[in-house]
């Protein structure tokens, strides 16, 4: 590989490559940043450059996982991913799994990718529309591949801004307008994540309200 030209982008540490491959017919460009080639240092690589098959490979590797990252902002521009959600958007674009996970351990090491930051979006989106118990919104959360330890971080930082027996309270008014009674009620209590203490106490406080 010979460059024949790099300059770094608008994004920092970006660099774009115009360089010519012997087995291509035509220049090459793409993009590139240290963190994926640690090897080298593109502050000082210059036009006229020239690195021999190896060298080249790891460049070319760095390039691919450039374009990784380039798509995964696309998709964190729009809202914010969690690691699991956005490797698999990733790879249902075809891209290889080695260059999605060099790109996203980079976005999670400045803080671009972030699956707490995810897990309480998801949390405030959520409740517009669900009242769910603690139990119940960790199992989604994990089930969108967050760790147990981070799901109850974000679930702990919910909970001190919403009142979990309110949203007990919430839910059972919800279900009694469905028709839901008796022991199919408290099945599908259960099954939004109250404990029984909670949902009978929430029942008998409901009652003395009505």
């Amino acid at each position: 590989m010979i460059i024949k030209s790099i300059v770094e982008t608008s994004y920092k540490g970006m660099y774009k490559i115009t360089a010519e491959i012997p087995q291509n017919d035509s220049a090459t460009a793409f993009y590139a940043r240290k963190e994926y080639a640690p090897e080298f240092d593109f502050d000082f690589m210059s036009t006229g450059d020239s690195f021999d098959q190896n060298q080249t490979n790891q460049l070319l590797d760095a390039g691919l996982a450039a374009a990784v990252e380039l798509k995964a902002l696309e998709y964190i521009a729009r809202a914010e991913q969690s690691r699991f959600g956005l490797s698999r958007k990733l790879m249902e674009k075809k891209y290889d799994k080695k260059y999605i996970n060099m790109a996203l351990d980079y976005l999670e090491s400045v803080d671009f990718l972030s699956d707490l930051r995810y897990s309480r979006a998801w949390l405030n989106g959520r409740k517009i529309n669900h009242f769910e118990g603690k139990s119940k919104l960790m199992a989604e959360l994990q089930s969108r591949g967050i760790a147990k330890e981070t799901a109850l971080l974000a679930l702990n930082e919910f909970f001190e801004e919403n009142d979990e027996y309110e949203i007990c309270k919430k839910a059972y008014k919800k279900f009694v307008r469905k028709g839901k009674e008796e022991e199919k009620l408290i099945s599908a209590m259960m099954q939004a994540g109250f404990t029984y203490s909670m949902i009978k106490r929430a029942a008998c406080d409901i009652a003395e309200e009505d």
